[in-house]
């Protein structure tokens, strides 16, 4: 007979994993509420959550949308003094602390963290043989192991209350590599599998994403772009690496359009927003911070002219008058929109044919107004005009501005007294502006049939107050350059962009404005094949599983254009990192290699 004797310092180095695992559970526990505050662990550690894997691209691939808990290195605030520009050279400045970005543990720490997780969550050991189901816990790593493990993780796989395994992923990537064969075969990728997990059948699903709409290289120059539209493909049964989506597949645009830029169909109409924008704020605050003029006559000038051309002319001349002035404002708009885009970007007509007085008088004041005396200047001269009878001007008849009141009254020769001081000035003519770009909106949503005015009703309400009516005017835009600019640049149809008009309506009922939300379209890869199926994708992935539910098990290939991680930086001194361009690029991108894999533990 052999016997087996435990000595004590086995037993106490038991006993100490036990405590050290229990002391590092209870600490996660605590910190379940702490969502992306990062709290000190002993070691060197510390823990945040994030409620779901958005944040991280890669726990995507594991982690879906689930809250997980993050561990990594401990990385000190380091305080900075800055010298606040109006105090004195003898005056400390103030500390302020700057977070260096997150770093990675050892692979040795993240087995320790990862092993002190599935000792807690094993029921034989823990008394009542049932454990508190945890956050799948995911840990950084410094990639200093011959493989480049940059993440490890493990979650817990539960059957009703109890425990009965926990499942481990590992993620490795590799620095890029120029115009090479890709580093691995399906054929390989599904015997890695094989291997690991023994599956009698196995299941292949593939990914990619490309770029239809980013940055651009304009005279050997990159204009960096906010903007951007990605196609983001699904399907099963993948037959090589890097295969091209098939038309069965499953494709999604993500579309993400920021309010300015220059690419914009509706450039002008932005530079209108950004005026009313600072009517508004001057409005709130009682001063206003001036933009550049887009015209070089002064505004007082300009409003001058428009009096003088009403007066000189019979009503027969005055409404060919307007006309003319539209078609020249139409010309002003279109030229101004080339200028500034070196005349390379496409342009949409939204402009109005029926732009009334005060339409025309806000477009020049608009591109003239420097200061609130010249505001002041303009609008006296109107209303002495209309008081005096000088002119008669034709408006719409569902206008809303004080002015338009006023000319409604100048008619009747009834008009009330009005004061030009304090802040009436800004209000009048920011109601001018929301009054005119409300129109245009109308006039392009509703001609194109893409809304009806009881769908854009809540964004044209008048009862609520002026800054509350600025706020939805700068939805109703960002709607409305999303969809010109997914017409103008993918060239979508009618059906398409009906759908997406009213995604994006449904969606600023209720939400505020924002312009990092990405919205998101269904559509058949047949429709926009032409903008992927020459190109190369940005990223582009294969995933190889077996196994159901919350068992399932896999084994995943990636490549991207972009680093997969962003706690580690690459050495870029050995490859050129190519710019795509609209679509295009010049020679072969460089692609960072991924390789996810996973593994189950069951408990007996």
């Amino acid at each position: 007979m052999v016997l087996f004797i435990t000595s004590e310092n086995d037993v106490k180095m038991r006993l100490g994993v036990i405590a050290d695992a229990n002391k590092f559970i209870t600490f996660l526990l605590n910190c379940q509420g702490e969502l992306k505050s990062p709290a000190e662990y002993e070691g060197d550690v510390q823990i945040h959550q994030i409620k779901d894997g958005v944040d991280i691209p890669l726990l995507n691939i594991c982690s879906g949308n689930q809250p997980v808990s993050i561990c990594e290195k401990f990385v000190p605030k380091l305080e900075t003094e800055l010298q606040a520009e109006d105090s004195l050279p003898d005056e400390a400045g103030c500390l302020t602390q700057e977070y260096m970005g997150p770093l990675g543990v050892t692979l040795m720490k993240a087995r320790e963290l990862l092993s002190w997780y599935t000792l807690h969550q094993n029921p034989s050991m823990s008394k009542g043989g049932c454990t508190q189901a945890l956050p799948p816990l995911w840990v950084r790593c410094d990639m200093t192991d011959s493989e480049g493990t940059a993440w490890m993780g493990v979650e817990t796989v539960r059957t009703g209350d109890k425990t009965t395994a926990v499942k481990f992923h590992s993620i490795q990537c590799k620095a890029p590599v120029v115009g090479k064969a890709p580093s691995i075969t399906l054929k390989e990728l599904k015997e890695m599998h094989k291997r690991r997990h023994h599956p009698s059948t196995m299941v292949t699903r593939g990914a990619a994403l490309y770029n239809l709409f980013g940055s651009m290289v304009v005279e050997n120059s990159i204009i960096e772009s906010q903007s951007s539209v990605t196609l983001d493909f699904r399907w099963s049964n993948v037959e090589s690496i890097l295969q091209t989506p098939p038309l069965s597949s499953t494709a999604t645009l993500n579309i993400k359009v920021a309010n300015g830029d220059m690419r914009s169909p509706i450039y002008a109409l932005f530079k209108e927003l950004e005026f009313i924008q600072i009517l508004a704020e001057g409005l709130r605050t009682g001063e206003a911070e001036w933009l550049d003029p887009l015209d070089t006559k002064p505004a007082v000038e300009l409003t001058e002219a428009l009096i003088h051309d009403l007066q000189s002319k019979t009503m027969v001349e005055e409404n060919q008058s307007v006309e003319q002035n539209q078609s020249k404002t139409s010309k002003w708009t279109a030229e101004s929109s080339l200028s500034v885009e070196n005349s390379i970007f496409h342009t949409v007509r939204t402009e109005r044919g029926d732009l009334d007085f005060v339409e025309q008088l806000w477009l020049r004041m608009m591109r003239s107004v420097t200061s609130y005396q010249d505001i002041v200047d303009c609008l006296k001269l109107v209303i002495q005009a209309l008081k005096y009878g000088d002119i008669k001007p034709w408006i719409h008849r569902d206008s809303s501005s004080s002015l338009s009141k006023l000319i409604q009254q100048s008619y009747h020769q009834q008009m009330e007294p009005v004061s030009l001081t304090g802040l009436a000035p800004l209000q009048m003519l920011l109601e001018m502006g929301l009054d005119k770009m409300k129109k245009d909106y109308i006039n392009y949503l509703i001609g194109q049939e893409l809304a009806t005015l009881n769908h854009l009703s809540y964004y044209l309400s008048t009862e609520v107050d002026l800054q509350e009516q600025v706020e939805r005017l700068k939805k109703l835009h960002h709607l409305l350059d999303i969809v010109l600019t997914c017409s103008t640049f993918l060239g979508l149809a009618y059906e398409q962009l009906f759908h997406l008009t009213q995604s994006c309506l449904q969606y600023y009922l209720a939400c505020p404005y924002d312009e990092d939300h990405k919205f998101q379209l269904q559509i058949r890869p047949a429709v926009i094949s032409r903008f992927y199926q020459k190109e190369h994708p940005i990223a582009w992935s294969v995933e190889v599983s077996s196994g159901h539910g919350n068992r399932e098990v896999k084994t995943s290939w990636q490549v991207s254009d972009r680093s997969p991680v962003d706690h580690v930086t690459f050495d870029s001194a050995d490859f050129p990192l190519e710019t795509t361009v609209e679509g295009e690029s010049e020679s072969e991108p460089a692609y960072f290699t991924t390789i996810t894999s996973s593994s189950l533990v069951t408990f007996t």
